[in-house]
This record gives structure tokens, C-alpha cells and sequence, in this order.
């Protein structure tokens, strides 16, 4: 039962993480050297996000369910293309696959010898989700913003903050993401749903705008898998 569990849960967090990613990895290119409002941060951060096009990184994803008080580890690397293109590319501890691009979105399994396909339109029928992918998205619309009661920085002097969604947004209760002080980039975030199970991300090697091609982000299943199509 426990693996069960486990397993459908590591399924719905591929989606959830979508409603995240975009408005979370972004550049930034204007060094600190005090303490600024949570406004300017803000609106640094917006800036940033409106001139990057893509990004690539490597991260690492603990994912804790606590109703069994269990905590998984994952890595890989993570694409996003504006406008609508994302490719999760996870190798460790075992390979599994989230593509999504304009009109379909495959989840590949290969364990288990299954993809699973969805329309792209439902699997982004976020509105926070497909404002940003598009790059029209507003930080301060989509999320309450403010600093955590621990204060505005971490022990390393970068910023703290915790985003609410100002709107139901895939069970997300809210997030905790860490911002890099002197160049505005996201290097790790934390994301509680409603039953309080976390997922942590943490980012490396991060590269902005290296024009990654659309082949990227598609998928041809390979034969023999065991394709399930996933209606609504």
C-alpha cells in the first residue's frame, strides 16, 4: 500500500510542479548591496522574468508525503521554452520523462512501460500557468507576496519569501522560494499542497536563453509501450 501511495503520488506532483516552475526560475541582472523592499525585489524579479525567453537547469527534487512520513529524492534536468514548451528530464534514481509542448503533453514511464497523453490545453488549464508560459504573467497578481516570520534572508544573506496564490491553483497551499542576493535567481523552492506534503527543488547550472529547438519538446513513444490517453 505504501508503494502504491507513493506512486500515484510521484504521478500527480509531475503536474503539480507545473503550476510552479514558470513563475519561479528566473534571471536576474542587478547586484544588491542592501536590504531591499519586498516590492522592489518583487518587481526586479518581473522584470527579469520579461526578458528571458528559456532556461535550462539541473535540480533536485524531495519530494516528502506525510501521511507515511517518507521522503523520495530525484534528479535530472528541466527546459522551459515560451511560449507553452517544458521538458522534465528525470535520470536518478530511475528515468521517467514530463514533455509538454502547444498540443499535447506525454508522461513517460519506462519502468513501467507507459506514456500517458493529454491534450497540452488541459494539463495548462491554469490561468497563473498559462500567463506566464506565455510571458505575460504578474507576480504580484498571481501570488501574495511577504516574507516568512524567520525574517527576509537565510543564513547565506539571500531573500526569503512566501508566495500564496491569490486563487485555488492546483492544491497549492503556498511556496517558499530562496532568491540568490545578488542576482535575483531562484536556486531552490519549496511547495506544500493541501494535505501538507512538501516537494523541494533545488536548481544548479542554470543557463537563460539558449535557444533550445522546438524538437525538444516532442515525443514519439517508443513501440511497444502501453499508451494510456488521458481525457479532461
Amino acid at each position: 500500500m505504501t508503494d502504491f501511495i507513493i506512486r500515484r503520488y510521484h504521478r500527480w506532483k509531475f503536474f503539480l510542479v507545473l503550476s510552479v516552475i514558470p513563475a519561479l526560475i528566473l534571471p536576474g541582472t542587478t547586484s544588491l548591496s542592501q536590504t531591499l523592499p519586498l516590492g522592489e525585489i518583487v518587481a526586479k524579479i518581473q522584470t527579469a522574468y520579461d526578458h528571458t525567453v528559456d532556461f535550462r537547469a539541473n535540480f533536485i527534487q524531495e519530494a516528502t508525503i506525510k501521511s507515511i512520513d517518507r521522503t523520495t529524492r530525484e534528479e535530472g534536468t528541466v527546459y522551459l521554452k515560451k511560449p507553452e514548451r517544458m521538458l522534465w528530464d528525470y535520470t536518478k534514481p530511475s528515468m521517467k520523462k514530463l514533455i509538454i509542448n502547444p498540443t499535447k503533453a506525454w508522461l513517460y514511464m519506462p519502468d513501467d512501460n507507459i506514456v500517458y497523453v493529454q491534450d497540452a490545453k488541459n494539463v495548462m488549464s491554469s490561468k497563473m500557468t498559462i500567463r506566464f508560459l506565455t510571458g505575460i504573467g504578474r507576480l504580484k497578481d498571481d501570488f501574495e507576496v511577504s516574507f516568512p516570520d524567520s525574517g527576509p534572508m537565510d543564513t547565506k544573506g539571500n531573500y526569503v519569501m512566501t508566495l500564496t496564490p491569490r486563487k485555488y491553483e492546483a492544491g497549492i497551499k503556498n511556496l517558499l522560494i530562496t532568491v540568490d542576493r545578488d542576482n535575483f535567481r531562484i536556486t531552490e523552492c519549496a511547495f506544500i499542497d493541501m494535505y501538507d506534503n512538501t516537494t523541494r527543488l533545488t536548481f544548479s547550472d542554470i543557463k537563460f536563453n539558449t535557444n533550445p529547438p522546438d524538437e525538444l519538446f516532442d515525443f514519439t513513444p517508443p513501440p511497444g509501450v502501453e499508451i494510456y490517453d488521458i481525457q479532461g
